[in-house]
């Protein structure tokens, strides 16, 4: 039997209308159709998407393969199933609410096969308004890292593999996690790759927010997330290599996944959600280090990560209450410091620390290249010198020419 170029894995639960453009963006595919199987797993769908399947199957011989089970209560059991029955040289995983460009496919493999690649990150772009991260699109690229390249940030599964590393290392997704279940395993294989590629010039995957919100992310509670971004993390530290890798991808949750859910969605918790949402995150933060890479997060999110982290809900819900209210805090320069005055800075009853609310500090050389006036205007000459110079008669047209007439 000839052995496909790929195979297209998409597990399926209760995704109707949008599983119909799915399955024509694979029957319209540019690959002849030798080159491709489809394996599609309907995970107990209620909504008529399995006899949609079977439907696809009998019009298309050769193409799709269907499987039917009961529901498992996430993505990750149907997905394994598929890929136990997957027989291409690479593997691309596509969400039954998603569709793919025309040439897709046919374009994947081609710049697999030229650039030798383990993993092929595919131009994605959002429908209805979905968050797509294109920090990693910007051009084709035969090689990335970690290190050099916002890789980081595009860790679903949304991508062709080969199914050789996928076999070679046991790779699987945990059935134990509701979500975010793409994630460890995406990060572990491209970890574990000996080349990850970027395709960039071609729109390959169209990936849909659907319209009732039912996306198997958008579903899932808190605590579900959490424990995904938990495995994420995991898998980061015992792989990646310390340093600026391992510092990018837990950069990653910790000024993003987690800060999130501690946004507005939290206001909306019980009291008892709430302290079990700071409980799991006062967890996050201590094992995986995240206080190593406060300095490549925004203030809001180290702030928000340790009000959670102390234990603190109300004082967590006063600081989301005041970004919602009104964005980005006054600047307090003190010095060579520039601070994010949030009404938590400073508050005797929070205790925490100045550098939490940090913005910059401006470089000993830059402030020594001022010229005098500035350097008073700024408060960095000593006051007993500036009450001697206060008497000079140049005092008050230096410092004029600082204030606008105001000094």
């Amino acid at each position: 039997m000839t052995v496909p170029d790929v195979t297209v894995v998409v597990a399926v639960y209760n995704t109707l209308p949008y599983l119909t453009a799915c399955l024509d963006s694979l029957v319209g595919q540019s690959l002849a159709p030798g080159r491709m199987e489809v394996v599609a797993v309907d995970d107990g769908s209620t909504d008529g998407g399995g006899e949609l399947l079977d439907a696809y199957a009998a019009r298309h011989p050769g193409l799709f393969r269907v499987v039917h089970q009961p529901n498992s209560g996430g993505p990750a059991a149907p997905t394994n199933r598929a890929l136990d029955l997957a027989r291409g040289r690479y593997v691309l995983f596509l969400g039954a609410d998603d569709w793919l460009g025309e040439e897709a496919l046919e374009r994947l493999v081609a710049a697999a096969d030229a650039w030798d690649s383990d993993v092929v990150v595919p131009k994605q772009v959002g429908v209805n308004g979905r968050l797509v991260p294109q920090g990693i699109f910007h051009a084709d690229a035969e090689s990335v890292r970690f290190t050099d390249s916002a890789l980081a940030w595009a860790l679903a599964d949304t991508k062709l593999f080969r199914l050789d590393l996928i076999r070679r290392h046991g790779l699987r997704r945990d059935e134990t996690l509701k979500v975010f279940s793409d994630q460890p395993f995406t990060l572990e294989a491209c970890l574990r790759a000996r080349k990850v590629s970027v395709l960039a010039s071609y729109d390959c995957y169209h990936l849909v927010l659907r319209e009732d919100r039912g996306n198997v992310t958008e579903r899932a509670g808190v605590l579900d997330r959490l424990r995904g971004i938990a495995a994420l993390q995991q898998v980061a530290a015992e792989l990646a290599d310390p340093g600026e890798a391992l510092d990018a991808l837990r950069a990653r949750s910790f000024s993003w996944d987690v800060p999130r859910l501690l946004s507005d969605g939290f206001l909306l918790l019980d009291d008892g959600l709430q302290r079990r949402v700071c409980a799991e995150t006062a967890r996050l933060v201590e094992r995986f280090g995240a206080r190593e890479v406060y300095g490549r997060l925004p203030v809001a999110a180290r702030l928000r990560l340790e009000l959670a982290a102390a234990g603190r809900p109300e004082a967590l819900r006063d600081q989301i209450r005041y970004e919602a209210a009104h964005g980005e805090p006054p600047t307090l320069v003190e010095g060579r410091r520039h601070y994010a005055a949030y009404p938590a800075f400073r508050d005797a009853r929070l205790g925490l620390c100045d550098d939490l609310f940090l913005l910059r500090e401006e470089p000993l050389a830059a402030v020594l290249r001022l010229n005098l006036a500035q350097q008073l205007w700024r408060g960095l000459v000593p006051e007993q010198l500036r009450r001697g110079l206060r008497r000079h008669p140049v005092w008050r047209r230096l410092a004029d020419s600082m204030s606008g007439g105001k000094a």
